[in-house]
Formats: structure tokens, C-alpha cells, sequence
């Protein structure tokens, strides 16, 4: 784990990894309980806008990282089960 609620660009990412050549900024949503909705839709088109200004940010001050993939995912948790899905940046 490279950073945990790291702001770069004015706007925060939840979780900076790197695991061999790859480099993932992952956004993180909870909700408390199943009545609540999926946590992942609280992830909008514009907080995906953020996280990809931030990813760039983040990126151009840590120019040590160039040449790994990067990839954007988000984590939904909501009634103790985890769901992964990439995001499209």
C-alpha cells in the first residue's frame, strides 16, 4: 500500500497499491446495512472525474511509478460482503 486518503489535485484518493508493475487507485463506499442501497452507486460519473483528476495528480508527483499500469477500481461494502468492479477512466 503506497497511501491511504492521499489528496492529490484537490480531491482524495481512499486507497493508492502497487503490486509488481501494477498501480491501482481504488475508490472505497460503505453503507451500514442492506436497506440503505448498494454502495456502489453512490459513485457518479463525477466522483469518477475526481478520482481520475487525482490518479493524474498523484501520478505527475510520483514520477518513480512511470511505466506501471494503472488501473482505477472502486470497493462497495455493504451487509459484510465486499464487491470489486474496475472503473472507466
Amino acid at each position: 500500500m503506497l497511501g491511504t486518503n492521499v489528496w492529490a489535485g484537490g480531491y482524495e484518493l481512499d486507497l493508492v497499491l502497487r503490486r509488481g508493475g501494477r498501480l491501482v487507485f481504488c475508490e472505497v463506499k460503505a453503507k451500514s446495512g442492506s436497506g440503505y442501497g448498494d454502495p456502489l452507486e453512490m459513485i457518479t460519473p463525477e466522483k469518477v472525474r475526481r478520482l481520475a483528476c487525482a490518479g493524474e495528480s498523484w501520478l505527475a508527483a510520483h514520477p518513480e511509478t512511470a511505466g506501471l499500469e494503472v488501473s482505477y477500481e472502486a470497493i462497495g461494502l455493504a451487509a459484510g460482503r465486499f464487491q470489486r468492479v474496475p472503473l472507466i477512466i
